[in-house]
């Protein structure tokens, strides 16, 4: 299932090289199937040339089936033939993050722990849904073990490297979708974000993360982090993220956090700008450490909105580090987690999980409801200060991605590496990094906008107006 049938190869004509193929965005590779200037033939194999290439030297796939790509995009390319796509990712190459169920493929979630020989016959809700509307599944991308930490590796599938440069890590938990999306291995990925999993390694990857509102995107099963944990969209684009919205973010049965479908698409309205919406800039959350090449980058990208007619302010939302109340559920959590493997599978998961699972297993029922209480306190913090500002801008991290030798420090303390990004886990908030702009070094900088509890178009539209004002390229292939 890992490597491609060359005698399925399909030339691409017309279109310049391969990798001008897949540099293009979903909602530009459909426009081609309907007036038939690409097939999806020719766009699942030049991303799957690509993938074979180059993921060598970031290791973004678990899993990639290419055989059943080329299967699947046939089919689609007979449907656009007659006319009838099934919908709008129709043909559009997707990759799942490791920890989304697919049929037919295990879902090992980057542990040792889990058994692969079990019967893997049940699609995740964003699964079935793309399979309904017949987006090209190309694999599973890497994760670390059960999502459980803000990098990229496992001793699974092992490390996982940033592509802008390889002795970084490309962050995580959802790591592989960030290296895939940023060196163009499919132009959609699915993803998750329980504490920053999507944003963090986006803002790295120097691509564009979207935790929309909680709910908004169907889960099952159910994670062990509960109402912190979302199904995401990661692309290299808004519009791209948009349109993977239209298709996943429909309501499922087995989901009863569910949210009724939006009406209309959601690329509906994202080319409003952001003229005349209120908007604070709070470089820590007055709480956070900084780095100032990080503080400059985001700095000068709120400046940004000002020129785009937004009434920017540097305010602070007046709260404390909600770190504690989020370890409170993300400790309890692992807990849980680990609990539920037997002895023999559970001496399998990797060391610093075992250890903040022992954190969880000490945490009473008192203050477990204790961090109930003050997380409800702080989702209404920000319903109130979202009365008066329309959205908040941050950093999405307070450092740009770290050298993989150095990256292991104090995770068992603190395994989510954003003090920007969990908070909004907490209140359920939409939120989004979009790229800011490159260290010295080199290194992407994300900026997160993050709106009001169901405003994801008003963040999709800002980030959208930031995007083409500020414009971002991807890396120049690793070698």
């Amino acid at each position: 299932m890992s490597a491609q049938n060359a005698s399925l190869r399909t030339p691409v004509k017309q279109q310049g090289s391969l990798d001008d193929v897949t540099a293009l965005s979903a909602v530009n590779l459909v426009e081609q199937y309907r007036t038939k200037a690409l097939s999806p033939v020719q766009a699942t194999q030049a991303v799957l040339d690509r993938i074979e290439r180059l993921d060598r030297h970031v290791n973004a796939f678990a899993l990639l089936d290419g055989e059943a790509a080329l299967a699947s995009a046939r089919e689609s390319e007979a449907r656009w033939q007659r006319g009838e796509p099934l919908g709008p990712v129709d043909g559009v190459p997707v990759a799942l993050k490791d920890l989304i169920l697919a049929k037919g493929w295990p879902t090992l979630r980057g542990s040792r722990a889990v058994d692969p020989g079990q019967d893997w016959n049940e699609d995740s809700p964003a699964t079935a849904r793309l399979r309904e509307q017949g987006a090209v599944l190309l694999g599973k991308t890497t994760t670390s073990e059960f999502g459980w930490k803000g990098l990229g590796d496992s001793l699974l599938t092992g490390i996982t490297r940033n592509p802008w440069n390889v002795a970084h890590t490309p962050g995580g938990s959802s790591g592989g979708s960030a290296a895939a999306t940023a060196l163009g291995f499919g132009p959609l990925h699915v993803a998750t974000d329980g504490g920053g999993s999507t944003r963090l390694p986006a803002a790295h990857s120097g691509v564009f993360g979207f935790k929309p509102t909680f709910g908004r995107v169907p889960v099952y099963p159910p994670s062990q982090n509960g109402t912190l944990f979302h199904v995401t969209p990661m692309t290299r684009s808004v519009r791209d993220a948009a349109l993977l919205l239209d298709a996943i973010a429909r309501p499922d049965l087995r989901d009863w956090n569910a949210l009724p479908a939006q009406e209309g698409s959601w690329r509906a309205n994202l080319d409003q700008g952001v003229r005349g919406l209120r908007v604070a800039f709070s470089p820590t959350l007055g709480y956070a450490q900084l780095d100032p090449e990080v503080e400059r980058i985001v700095s000068d990208a709120a400046n940004a909105f000002a020129e785009l007619g937004a009434i920017v302010q540097r305010v602070d939302p007046g709260i404390d580090d909600p770190f504690d109340i989020f370890q409170t559920f993300w400790f309890a959590g692992a807990a849980k987690l680990v609990a539920s493997f037997d002895p023999g599978r559970r001496a399998l998961i990797e060391p610093g999980l075992q250890a903040v699972a022992e954190k969880g297993r000490s945490i009473d029922v008192i203050a477990y409801l204790q961090a109930v209480d003050r997380r409800e306190a702080l989702g209404r913090h920000f319903s109130q200060f979202h009365q008066s500002w329309d959205l908040l801008l941050t950093p999405t991290t307070s450092h740009p991605a770290s050298a993989i030798e150095a990256s292991d420090a104090d995770l068992v303390v603190r395994p989510i590496r954003s003090p920007f990004t969990y908070p909004f886990n907490l209140t359920q908030q939409p939120a989004a990094s979009v790229p800011a702009g490159l260290t010295v070094e080199g290194l992407p900088v994300g900026l997160q906008i993050i709106g009001a509890k169901f405003a994801d178009a008003t963040v999709l539209r800002a980030a959208r107006a930031f995007e083409q004002a500020r414009p971002f390229a991807r890396p120049k292939d690793p070698s």
